[in-house]
């Protein structure tokens, strides 16, 4: 196991947003999931060959531009990203609707939907199936580690703040290794319950690489949360998720 050290925001230096690496395409995909067809958001690099598949799942307010920004860069860093709608075409900018989506959203539901998502991935000619992973921020942060605790076929998965697992026999379960990535003022997921869960998956002797930056809250890396976002953490977390996206699925 692997603890990235704390660190503290305002020391961060500025470095400009990465452009991308290279061209891509983006459509509306339909695929089936379970008895209902559902849509996603995909974005694929504009070059030939197999591509590692990521899943991007969203965030509490649902599959907004942002999400759909990040889906965009990661393709232009070699990805066949594909951004799960989890709420069928809603969303919540507004807090208690947000909150209303999230609650409303059945926890096997959503693990029905990434099984749907990665299945459609690895049909894909232009998907290496033996290198899916995904990625998630709060609420979908929560739906990454329940996917990793899941599937046993998931190469890699990253949380951005949200909530941890604390059931002894889901942390068993994981077999990918995992990056979790937390504000330590974060008022829904406590930097405590974060560092338990990293002790419980020392304990099972799961791989699981963490940072916590200080002085960071709840969803600061979505721009669109005006009152939270700190860019400069944002851009650090963002390398962060692509080096570890890069090393397991590359």
């Amino acid at each position: 196991m692997r603890r990235i050290a704390l660190l503290a925001a305002w020391s961060l230096f500025a470095i400009a947003p990465a452009a991308f690496a290279g061209t891509i395409k983006i459509e509306v995909v339909m695929f089936r999931s379970g008895s209902e067809t559902i849509s996603g958001y995909l974005a694929t690099p504009d070059s030939p060959g197999r591509h590692p598949g990521l899943l991007v799942l969203h965030g509490d307010g649902g599959l907004t531009d942002w999400v759909k920004e990040q889906t965009r860069k990661f393709a232009a860093r070699g990805y066949v990203a594909l951004a799960v709608d989890f709420y069928r075409g809603r969303l919540g900018y507004d807090p208690e609707i947000a909150y209303n989506l999230v609650t409303s959203t059945p926890p096997a539901r959503a693990y029905q939907d990434m099984e749907a998502a990665i299945h459609y991935l690895i049909a894909r000619p232009d998907v290496n199936k033996d290198k899916i992973g995904s990625v998630g921020w709060s609420v979908g942060g929560k739906w990454s580690l329940l996917l990793a605790a899941n599937d046993p076929f998931l190469a890699a998965c990253v949380s951005n703040y949200g909530s941890v697992l604390t059931n002894p026999a889901d942390i068993q379960k994981i077999h990918a290794p995992i990056l979790g990535i937390y504000g330590a003022d974060d008022q829904y997921v406590s930097k405590d319950d974060v560092e338990a869960f990293d002790d419980a998956m020392t304990g099972a002797h799961k791989s699981f690489d963490m940072k916590i930056y200080r002085g960071a809250g709840h969803d600061f890396e979505d721009s669109e949360n005006k009152l939270g976002f700190q860019e400069g953490t944002a851009e650090d977390a963002w390398r962060l998720t692509l080096a570890f996206l890069d090393q397991h699925l590359k």
